[in-house]
């Protein structure tokens, strides 16, 4: 357990305390008598930090309660490291306010706190301590949660998780990755290695993950890593990347973000795909996926978004997919394709399916015929491998895109045609590595050392020469 009060304001103006014990799911029992009214906070003090909260968020203790789901679409302060393998029902979708407060690195010295627009999403890092809250209509709410409880916090700029340091080139899997026709199965969050071996013995080998955007309930994912991706590819895994933003308006999920600006709003959200997925380990060449869900009449609101996030996506230098249910989104694409850019694959819900199939009297047989299609057939629901279970909506998957390039192409720096890599060392120092061969782009062997440009560029994640445009930068 851990220690609250509740506490009741006139704008900032404290008229009582009550303490309180929080138990797990919220649940409040007072210490003397009930309050003549509804409190409108409650404090909860957790490793040294006090957070003030609306009286009417659930209080979850993560250490009392490790089974619970860390879900950001409904009003909660979550204390603790959640479970390697969460209970989280498959159809989870949306966002509203909501915080999380983990125990971390000791070391760090400093306090701040920045918002990332395009994940929803205000985080905070102090000593011993990392935040992460969700909003959907109210980040003022959950800035000024951390802003109270962390009173010295520096205001810092705000970037997508993208940003991180740049995976190895040696980390990333093969953009055939998310190549596979067979069965597949789509979690809110991404499972424990130990679960995924042990749905080795089911029948599928492809797995959905939810890796990016502000309307992804199932927010922290402590498994979904580089490592994780490279490990289960290794173990013969193959992957279809989710990635659920803003949603049409007239939109089936209540409790989403709807856009307002369709074509801004799906650019900047292929960019941070474009980073999420590259910080994973899915190379250019992979596919990612849009989750629009069920909407309305708004068809040129959602094929306007759609149309720029493919667009962009292929300026990344990814391939693009939209799913949506069969009766609103994908009859959309089918009845504009030559309106709007369309993607190179479709996910289309519906429910029940026919199973093992991709086809549908809906989709003209002419249209995403090369093997381009995956079919959501079954919603949420428990199945049982290896003695583990997972809710999961399950898919039938025939996506064979041509681009199996084993890493992404490399950047010409010296203009003679063949690619080149520009590294930085541990201690800042950078150096650059012509290509000795000029036969693949994707294998290249470089010279046995390479040639100093300076030092001093420990933080920087890309770089660029006249011939280029900004390209990460490997670590050595």
């Amino acid at each position: 357990m851990f220690l609250t009060t509740i506490r009741r304001r006139v704008g900032r103006a404290m008229l009582r305390t009550v303490p309180v014990l929080a138990l797990v799911g919220g649940a409040l029992a007072a210490a003397g008598g009930s309050a003549a009214a509804a409190p409108a906070d409650r404090t909860v003090t957790y490793l040294g930090y006090r957070f003030t909260v609306p009286a009417s968020w659930a209080v979850v203790d993560l250490t009392a309660s490790p089974a619970s789901c860390v879900r950001f679409d409904t009003h909660a302060i979550y204390l603790g490291t959640p479970a390697a393998d969460q209970p989280c029902p498959a159809r989870l979708i949306g966002r509203t306010e909501a915080l999380m407060v983990q125990p971390a690195n000791t070391s760090v010295s400093s306090v701040s706190i920045s918002n990332n627009a395009v994940e929803q999403e205000v985080s905070a890092t102090a000593p011993g301590i990392k935040a992460t809250g969700s909003y959907r209509d109210d980040p003022a709410l959950v800035d000024a949660i951390l802003q109270e409880a962390l009173p010295a916090a520096k205001r810092v700029a705000s970037a997508p998780a993208a940003a991180a340091a740049p995976v190895p080139l040696s980390v990333m899997v093969a953009a055939g990755a998310t190549n596979y026709t067979g069965l597949g199965f789509d979690p809110c969050e991404a499972p424990s290695s130990g679960t995924m071996s042990a749905w080795a013995s089911s029948p599928y080998r492809a797995i959905g993950v939810y890796f990016g955007g502000g309307n992804r309930t199932c927010k922290d994912q402590p498994n979904l890593t580089a490592s994780w991706v490279a490990a289960q590819a290794s173990a013969g895994w193959r992957f279809f990347p989710l990635y659920v933003g803003v949603q049409a308006p007239g939109t089936s999920c209540h409790t989403c973000s709807v856009m307002t600006s369709p074509v801004t709003e799906g650019i900047k959200a292929a960019d941070d795909a474009a980073g999420r997925a590259a910080a994973l380990g899915f190379p250019s060449g992979s596919t990612l996926y849009y989750d629009m869900e069920d909407y309305g009449s708004h068809s040129a609101s959602a094929l306007s978004f759609e149309s720029a996030w493919t667009t962009e996506l292929h300026a990344k230098g990814y391939t693009s997919g939209i799913y949506s249910s069969l009766s609103s989104g994908i009859t959309d694409l089918v009845n504009n394709a030559g309106s709007y850019t369309m993607p190179d694959v479709i996910d289309f819900a519906a429910w029940p399916g026919s199973g093992a199939s991709t086809s549908s009297s809906s989709i003209p047989a002419s249209m995403w015929a090369n093997h381009q299609r995956i079919h959501q057939y079954q919603g949420g629901h428990n199945e049982t491998y290896g003695g583990v279970s997972i809710n999961i909506d399950t898919d039938y998957l025939d996506v064979q895109l041509a681009s199996s390039a084993k890493r992404p192409p490399l950047p010409d720096f010296s203009g003679d045609g063949v690619a080149d890599l520009v590294g930085v060392s541990a201690d800042g120092l950078m150096q650059y590595y012509p290509n000795n061969s000029g036969s693949n782009a994707n294998h290249v062997p470089f010279a046995g050392s390479g040639l100093p440009v300076g030092t001093g560029w420990n933080t920087y994640t890309s770089v660029c020469t006249p011939r280029t445009s900004p390209v990460t930068v490997s670590r050595i």
